[in-house]
């Protein structure tokens, strides 16, 4: 049953109120350190819509893949051919690590994403950088979570955002960030024998 009209506008102006004393007292910006995680899609595609918001509103960022490599991307294409002058994407990984199935070449390419990484994290001109599925080089130990830990804490400059993605984030970096989100597998369509597809996955 639908409210009186006068008394549903009265309610929702008394909502309204206590929403903007609530968003009067929000007037801090720092830049955030933002973990998506979890076993559910969308980790990097959540990471990938903060990279084309910032690419809307002009804000240079950056893309460092720590893991994804060996196949073309949606993303990456797009943002190679259009929007290339606000945005850098750096693809260090060869492919997962079942598909290389060479730990010590796995290790030698993370550990130079995560030189870029810092790098782009320096430059104070990047608003945003993506370090997309860092978790699982974090993970298999091809990068030390206390030398991340200690560059987002010492290094980072404090307006830089830095988005990491990836299963199992370390307990370290979620005590670090400010902003975690971890995405739960309800239901896929690969338990059910469907593969891959463009738009949806890459």
């Amino acid at each position: 049953m639908t409210d009186d009209p006068d008394r549903h506008a009265a309610k929702m102006a008394k909502k309204k109120a206590a929403r903007d004393k609530i968003m009067a007292t929000k007037t801090g910006e720092k830049g955030l350190v933002i973990v998506h995680t979890g076993k559910g899609k969308g980790k990097s595609s959540a990471a990938f819509g903060m990279i084309f918001r910032c690419i809307a509103h002009g804000m240079p960022c950056a893309v460092v893949q720590f893991i994804k490599g060996a196949m073309s991307t949606g993303e990456r294409d797009l943002i190679l051919s259009r929007f290339s002058d606000v945005c850098q994407f750096h693809t260090m990984g060869e492919g997962f690590t079942w598909e290389t199935q060479d730990k010590t070449r796995d290790t030698e390419m993370a550990q130079a994403a995560w030189e870029k990484a810092k790098e782009l994290i320096r430059d104070p001109a990047n608003r945003m950088v993506l370090l997309d599925e860092i978790n699982i080089a974090i993970r298999y130990d091809y990068v030390n979570i206390a030398d991340v830990v200690a560059f987002l804490r010492d290094g980072k400059p404090p307006m830089t955002h830095v988005v990491l993605t990836g299963r199992n984030a370390h307990e370290d970096l979620i005590e670090l960030a400010d902003l975690v989100t971890e995405m739960e597998l309800v239901k896929h369509p690969f338990r059910s024998g469907i593969k891959a597809q463009v738009g949806v996955e890459f």
